[in-house]
């Protein structure tokens, strides 16, 4: 299994920006432990975040070409307004799953509407970075019929 972890605009700032509702982890911590369980299960994962929307769509495109088996996406602020990447991941045979690290339901009225989430598989919002496990893992689940 090939996996892609997809972060947006910010993401590149975790363990700095705002840690009371982002947790003190960095994005490369993050990349760290997901390592850690891809080599237990034999999944291939590849990593890459971008502040430019265009950089992110380029990236959802190229993964039908990669042979990827799905797409584990924390598209940031993008989530409530990108029109753009939420018709990048329609245009893909690639399943993927839309995460937030926090309750982007329970914040501020402008942050519960996701423009993506009708067009990914799932959602996961609130678990903080263990939701990139908890993708991780939905996807394994899904490989194996479940």
């Amino acid at each position: 299994m090939k996996l892609l972890i997809l972060n947006g605009p910010n993401l590149n700032r975790l363990g700095k920006r705002e840690p009371g509702i982002y947790g003190a982890e960095t994005l490369e911590d993050v990349e760290r432990k997901l390592d850690k369980v891809a080599l237990l299960h034999g999944v291939e994962l590849s990593f890459f975040q971008s502040n430019w929307e265009g950089a992110l769509i380029d990236r959802i495109h190229e993964a039908e070409d990669a042979g990827l088996d799905g797409i584990v996406f924390n598209p940031g602020a993008f989530t409530h307004y990108s029109i753009a990447l939420r018709d990048a991941v329609a245009s893909v045979d690639v399943p993927v799953i839309e995460i937030h690290i926090s309750n982007i339901h329970s914040r501020e009225p402008f942050r519960e509407t996701s423009v993506i989430a009708p067009v990914c598989i799932g959602q996961l919002a609130g678990f903080g970075t263990y939701g990139y496990e908890l993708a991780f893992h939905a996807f394994l689940l899904r490989g194996k019929g479940v």
